[in-house]
């Protein structure tokens, strides 16, 4: 049964719902800090352009990591394999769940994962106002890409995505 409503704050709830509905693949987004290596999940995530190569990201302006964010030049965004649901609990509880998987750092110093379905290397072009998040757009110097399924985030939970025929 289908419901019609207003996106008002009453119904905050509803619309988390009904965006829900809408599968998204799993990322952890990391950069160099002062103090070490950061990182933070995020599904606010897509391609933007192939020519040049841009990607955006979404990051809440709540989040108590987002000013290290906002000063990093350069990031990485690591599309997670669906065998890593644990690693996108991890850094969407901590930024320092780096124990969780091996990672080397690239030639801007970044945290670059090993064993993601793909990497995108960034060095950070724009940064635009979105509401209650900050959209964060990357040019792409590097990418890394694996073979394998993605981790899907939809209604709530993770899964695996399967093609159809």
């Amino acid at each position: 049964m289908s419901k019609s409503f207003e996106p008002t704050p009453a119904a905050s709830r509803a619309f988390r719902d009904a965006l829900g509905a809408f599968g998204t693949g799993v990322t952890v987004v990391t950069v160099a800090t002062e103090t070490g290596p950061l990182g933070m999940t995020a599904n606010s995530f897509s391609s933007l352009s192939l020519d040049p190569p841009l990607i955006l990201w979404a990051p809440a302006k709540n989040s108590l990591r987002l000013p290290h964010f906002q000063a990093a030049e350069h990031f990485a965004i690591h599309v997670l394999h669906s065998s890593q649901r644990a690693v996108a609990k991890a850094f969407a509880a901590q930024g320092d769940s780096f124990d969780l998987v091996d990672w080397e750092e690239n030639a801007e110093g970044v945290p670059v994962l090993q064993d993601c379905l793909c990497s995108f290397e960034c060095r950070r072009v724009a940064e635009y106002e979105g509401g209650d998040h900050l959209i964060h757009v990357g040019q792409v110097a590097r990418v890394r890409h694996h073979s394998g399924r993605p981790l899907i985030f939809a209604q709530g939970g993770f899964g695996k995505f399967s093609p159809i025929g």
